[in-house]
């Protein structure tokens, strides 16, 4: 019959690509699809205390890009929580009216980035395309699709997109011990490199490929009290003998002084402040 004749075409017939809404600000690229990010996490660029050179050195290349001139692929690197992803986040907030938009991607599928070029090409808005926590082991071949792209090979014909990454590792692969050992011949087993030094320059030329770089460091005691201050203030709480006491405690609870610890312990202050005047105003 006529209908099971239109069922066999429509089975035999590829899937319909799925069509984007482009309404978003920020997408996340998972499953080889752009799904909306629907409310993003909203940072602020004046909450960023301490990392101020940074921070505008990512503006400056960021306002570059919106304006369509050149601008440089982006690679922050440097110790946790130390606000290499605030950075990017607080750019959406910042200028999204503008026309900025970000696409998070994992490290995983970097060989997808092409496809997410032709998507966009033709769309106005202009686009961070993020990897946060970018980092192979030794045996991942994953990144040799980032360099690719890093090169230009995508790119050349497209002002709308741009590649910001972050890492813990400046050179994004593990570099080991016995890599910068000496090899002497006699001692080198067959299935040994024949010419290590090229594998490792291959490792640190990925990192060579971002245009700009910028490293973030440890901060000490009293920038870490504040930033603690900063969203305090915000809160209309003030910085006390106790509170600069909790906070220090909850820094040395967690092994570190950060931005992130620092936010975390206003978040969980100016909760626990507010909770009590809520038990208190309740019967």
């Amino acid at each position: 019959s006529l209908s099971t004749v239109l069922q066999q075409l429509q089975q035999s017939l590829p899937a319909l690509k799925p069509e984007y809404d482009f309404s978003a600000i920020a997408y996340k690229w998972q499953d080889q699809q752009l799904l909306p990010i629907e409310q993003p996490k909203r940072m602020y660029l004046d909450d960023l205390k301490g990392i101020e050179r940074q921070t505008q050195k990512v503006i400056q290349n960021t306002l570059q890009f919106l304006n369509g001139l050149p601008a440089n692929d982006v690679l922050l690197t440097g110790s946790r929580g130390t606000g290499k992803s605030s950075i990017v986040r607080a750019l959406l907030t910042a200028y999204a009216d503008q026309g900025l938009r970000l696409i998070e991607i994992e490290r995983d599928d970097l060989s997808d980035l092409p496809k997410i070029q032709h998507l966009i090409q033709h769309r106005p808005e202009k686009y961070i395309v993020y990897c946060d926590d970018l980092a192979f082991n030794a045996e991942d071949e994953n990144y040799r699709s980032l360099k690719s792209v890093l090169d230009g090979s995508l790119q050349s014909g497209s002002s709308n997109f741009i590649i910001y990454a972050t890492s813990n590792r400046r050179h994004l692969l593990p570099e080991f011990m016995h890599e910068n050992t000496p090899i002497m011949r006699a001692d080198v087993p067959q299935h040994h490199e024949l010419h290590p030094q090229e594998a490792i320059e291959e490792k640190i030329s990925l990192s060579d490929r971002f245009g700009l770089w910028l490293s973030f460091y440890p901060m000490d005691q009293n920038l870490y009290l504040e930033i603690v201050a900063h969203y305090l203030q915000k809160a209309n709480i003030s910085m006390s003998e106790e509170v600069r006491a909790e906070a220090l405690r909850w820094c040395q609870a967690r092994g570190q002084r950060s931005g992130r610890s620092a936010y975390q312990f206003s978040k969980h202050w100016i909760g626990s402040q507010q909770l009590a005047k809520v038990s208190v105003s309740q019967p």
